[in-house]
């Protein structure tokens, strides 16, 4: 069994008096240890996938499994646990809170988990150190590089150990310099860690450092090569 399957996912919204499908009846499998990056046009369901997989939001039809775990059937209450033992989530923006020391932001998810102060102290410095910022724990967002506020955010999504981390734009806030380099980061903790990917990009540079790449468009999944992702607008 796949770690991520979709069967028959259906999502629709309405738009003043029309009916706008982004997903009509995807099938998607993602396998532990997949690096998968998403890409196609605006407003083609990418974001909507994501929160789909992550619980975020619920298909009109269809169902999702992330570990063997039904999310379509969990309940908010038992969605908001599962979410947090399972799933990290990069934000395009960072979504630090700056009020927080970079510490603090990674140990936030760690907070509603049982552990104790040892393992959620532990889980954070290893976090830290695996984006390279251990020096940087005691730093507030102000006082941190894009790229830094950016490298604390996956720190974040990764430290409670999930099953799945989700990206959404993870490069697109960020000048090209300083995009390379959180790609090679993705890209090193996927290959090193065995973390699961599955990645919403418009940048066609960051699509190809994926296992495997999917182009979104009229409610279906396309898979492209490498060479095929440059077309993708």
């Amino acid at each position: 069994m796949a770690l991520v399957e979709l069967r028959g996912v259906c999502k629709s919204f309405r738009k003043g008096d029309e009916t706008i499908t982004p997903l009509d009846e995807v099938d998607l499998d993602i396998e532990a240890g997949d690096f998968v990056s998403l890409m196609g046009p605006s407003g083609t369901g990418k974001s909507t996938l994501l929160n789909l997989v992550s619980g975020i939001d619920r298909p009109d039809a269809g169902t999702i499994r992330v570990a063997g775990t039904e999310v379509t059937k969990l309940s908010r209450g038992k969605l908001a646990d599962w979410r947090a033992a399972n799933l990290g989530y990069i934000f395009q923006t960072h979504n630090l809170i700056p009020v927080l020391t970079a510490y603090e932001n990674v140990e936030l998810p760690t907070l509603l988990l049982k552990m104790s102060g040892t393992q959620r102290r532990q889980r954070v410095e290893l976090a830290l150190e695996a984006v390279g910022l251990s020096d940087r724990a005691d730093h507030y967002p102000r006082q941190l590089s894009g790229g830094q506020e950016q490298r604390v955010g996956i720190a974040r999504a990764i430290v409670a150990h999930p099953k799945v981390v989700v990206a959404d734009e993870p490069t697109g806030s960020l000048d090209t310099d300083t995009s390379e380099q959180v790609q090679v980061l993705l890209q090193r903790l996927n290959k090193e860690l065995d973390i699961t990917l599955l990645m919403v990009t418009h940048d066609t540079d960051a699509a190809k450092i994926a296992s495997r790449q999917l182009v979104l468009d009229r409610g279906k999944f396309i898979e492209v090569g490498l060479d095929e992702t440059s077309a993708v607008s």
